[in-house]
């Protein structure tokens, strides 16, 4: 049964694909409606098939694979809503591709990873918030990358043919900010919490995701600084917003991709 609901919601969201990608190399208007409900019915089955993946058993299956799969179906679910008041179209592609794809792996090759956090309700706190800080600075990373493209062919001067579906590049970077000042405001509740809730959350094994997320979050806010105080704008704004991903993605995952990945732990 998980394994129709994977593949129904892959054909959804492939099918919202499809309906995305021709706007995106033409002048023709992308239809929001059918694009909207075939995204929605593909996140309903995902979060269906997520519910059974990680609540199927005792307790929390919180894999990484699992993870992942839910913090590509946030992703999904934010900028789906966000298609109805803004022109996301660009990211689209990348972002049901990644749950797609997310999805399917997490069906076909399951893991094991069992918490309890019915027990731990401070902990669920902070891991909610943690997945929609990330959540959230992964869209700014994926705003960052079409940043850099749109302003890759204006430099170079290459025409960018009017295109309803393409957002203008001051557009974006307004957008750009506005949901980074919103995930490092996550980041930095989320790192309040774990060290408030977390009572061992410096000890060994733990110590090099406390780092790093606090590398993230001295690189976002230095990033906030520099836009908002000096002006910064440009190339810099996008390596700032990639390295400040990389750190996060080094922090949550990290550890748990040698342990469940290559280990096999």
């Amino acid at each position: 049964m998980d394994m129709l609901i994977a593949l129904l919601a892959t054909c959804l969201y492939f099918s919202a694909l499809g309906l995305v990608v021709p706007g995106l190399t033409n002048s023709n208007g992308i239809k929001t409606r059918p694009v909207f409900f075939c995204a929605l019915a593909a996140i309903a089955l995902h979060i269906l098939l997520l519910k059974n993946l990680i609540l199927g058993g005792i307790g929390q299956n919180l894999s990484i694979l699992n993870v992942a799969s839910m913090i590509s179906v946030l992703i999904a679910g934010i900028t789906t809503v966000a298609m109805l008041k803004m022109r996301v179209w660009f990211l689209l592609p990348v972002v049901y591709s990644f749950a797609a794809i997310n999805l399917l792996a997490a069906t076909f090759l399951p893991g094991a990873f069992i918490t309890h956090l019915e027990t731990h309700p401070a902990v669920l706190l902070h891991i909610s918030l943690a997945l929609f800080s990330y959540s959230t600075l992964m869209i700014a990373t994926l705003y960052a990358i079409q940043l850099a493209w749109l302003d890759h062919k204006l430099k170079n001067k290459k025409s960018l043919a009017i295109n309803p579906n393409i957002p203008p590049l001051m557009m974006v970077e307004r957008q750009l900010f506005k949901i980074i000042l919103v995930g490092n405001s996550l980041l930095t509740v989320t790192l309040l919490s774990g060290y408030v809730f977390i009572h061992d959350w410096l000890v060994q094994g733990k110590t090099h995701k406390a780092v790093l997320s606090l590398m993230a979050w001295a690189v976002y806010s230095v990033l906030l600084w520099g836009h908002y105080q000096r002006g910064w704008r440009g190339r810099s704004v996008v390596w700032f917003s990639l390295i400040g991903a990389f750190l996060l993605t080094l922090a949550y995952f990290g550890s748990r991709f040698v342990k469940e990945v290559i280990i096999g732990a």
